[in-house]
């Protein structure tokens, strides 16, 4: 690897040296805690991959079939010792197989290097996100790559994606892992994020952080999954960057305020110092055709994690995102130690913010309260939209527990509540072969019944969300809550 790209390849996780252990207190509050509150159950280790067939109740429609790609962490113990944060645990791959009126479903860990060493060893070895190890030397970020965060189909292919280094290819039927994806040589090891966006061509875009450097990676792929541009662009006080939008002629980021420290022995995540009452959050905004910054907007600090779509109007973009008030990058790891609350201080708003070229000026627009994990129909992707998906939450605390499409135009929401006892993942919107419209399709998704301890694959009419779901169909078992994924029909 040339000295530049190692450089880059570390400073995507801020990495210097590292050196403490995941804990076995917070293994025991945890443990003591589940006992009492069967909601932590989302945030439970798990062990093993799994196979079964899911009890359909409902009915599911004829012209629904296809697989429903999923990914997160799945393994957060090992040794008597339990990660720090969410984000840290090992990858767990998902393939719930809809056809003829049927829901199979298959869990694999991805057995990437890290898995694979940390399971002979029978201890956590490499540094993760949230918690701070240093028993075996990283030579690159793919040494502590955990594949947790998406799974990607593309050309034929399917790939595990963790924003922190390589994609990582598994089998597209049974979710083997076949190894890293090196997308072109002199890219080996660097860091490719989890939330590419696809092009109207079938290619997509991508980016890469490097926090430690300054510096955001531009991917740009055709349809074959060939690398066609790249360019590497200075952002001065750059820090984790998760989602970015792509609009007609603009790729734009939302980097919220974090200082990225230095200090010894301690995790990345712990690295990362909110700086909210010194400098705003800011859209940077690159042009497609140059790969060049274009302009810098100011908004008031709040942090961030998911974005939705963007799209030109006139001499504006407009784009939705999620915005969290203050930092809410460390309470997203609370329930890892037994908090039953999440983000209580943090409330999560959707909004629709305009950028105003001319005047430099980005405006906001509320779209819908306590939300997170905004989705559009693939099909307007980079183009104008007037329906956004987002899971909402019936309390401040951002445990998700409803489905909602919010029109745009009109600020209306069709939506469905599960109630006590669920907690809803990130669904997508599912358009019937020749779709007309943002709603002619479906809404397809998992929540998790923590009562039963079992994985239910929902779907909805999303002309009728409010109406309920069309099928819920029950695996006889609980797989690991996901991040994010994508529907291959």
């Amino acid at each position: 690897m040339s000295n530049r790209r190692r450089f880059l390849s570390l400073a995507a996780l801020g990495l210097a040296s590292t050196s403490a252990l995941a804990d076995s207190l917070t293994y025991q509050s945890f443990h003591a805690a589940l006992e009492c509150n069967a909601r932590l159950l989302a945030y439970a280790d798990h062990t093993g991959d799994v196979a079964g067939e899911a009890t359909v109740l409902g009915h599911l429609p004829k012209d629904l079939n296809g697989v429903f790609y999923r990914n997160g962490p799945g393994r957060f113990e090992l040794g008597g010792e339990r990660y720090h944060h969410w984000f840290d645990g090992d990858g767990f791959a998902q393939r719930w197989q809809i056809r003829d009126g049927k829901v199979s479903h298959i869990g694999r860990f991805v057995a990437t290097q890290k898995f694979i060493e940390e399971s002979k060893a029978g201890k956590f070895l490499y540094p993760a996100f949230g918690t701070y190890i240093d028993r075996k030397g990283v030579k690159n970020n793919d040494a502590i790559n955990v594949a947790n965060t998406n799974l990607l189909p593309l050309d034929g292919r399917v790939y595990a994606l963790w924003e922190g280094g390589s994609a990582t290819e598994l089998d597209p039927d049974t979710l083997a892992t076949r190894g890293i994806k090196t997308w072109r040589k002199d890219l080996k090891a660097m860091p490719f994020s989890a939330h590419p966006k696809m092009d109207p061509d079938g290619g997509l875009w991508n980016f890469g952080s490097a926090p430690g450097a300054n510096q955001l990676i531009i991917y740009r792929l055709n349809a074959q999954g060939e690398v066609t541009r790249t360019a590497v662009l200075p952002v001065p006080q750059l820090n984790m960057v998760h989602d970015f939008v792509v609009s007609g002629r603009h790729l734009i980021f939302l980097v919220s305020p974090y200082d990225l420290g230095s200090e010894p022995d301690t995790s990345f995540a712990d690295r990362l110092h909110w700086a909210g009452d010194r400098r705003p959050l800011r859209a940077v905004v690159i042009s497609k055709e140059t790969l060049a910054l274009r302009q810098v907007f100011e908004l008031p600090a709040r942090s961030v994690f998911h974005l939705g779509n963007a799209y030109e109007d006139g001499a504006c973009t407009r784009l939705d995102a999620v915005l969290h008030e203050g930092d809410a990058l460390r309470k997203v790891g609370l329930p890892m130690r037994g908090a039953a609350r999440m983000v209580a201080d943090n409330p999560a708003s959707t909004v629709q913010i305009t950028l105003d070229y001319a005047s430099g000026v980005a405006r906001e627009a509320r779209l819908f309260g306590v939300s997170e994990f905004p989705r559009v129909m693939p099909q307007v992707v980079s183009a104008r939209h007037r329906k956004l998906l987002v899971l909402g939450a019936s309390g401040r605390e951002l445990i998700l527990d409803s489905v909602n499409l919010i029109d745009t135009d009109s600020g209306k929401v069709d939506g469905y509540a599960f109630g006590t006892g669920w907690q809803v993942e990130e669904h997508v919107l599912v358009p019937r072969r020749g779709a007309r419209s943002e709603t002619d399709g479906y809404v397809v998704g998992v929540a998790q019944d923590t009562r039963r301890a079992q994985s239910v694959l929902t779907v909805f009419d999303a002309h009728n969300i409010k109406a309920g779901p069309l099928a819920l169909a029950r695996l006889p078992y609980r797989a690991p809550v996901c991040f994010h994924g994508n529907f291959q029909a």
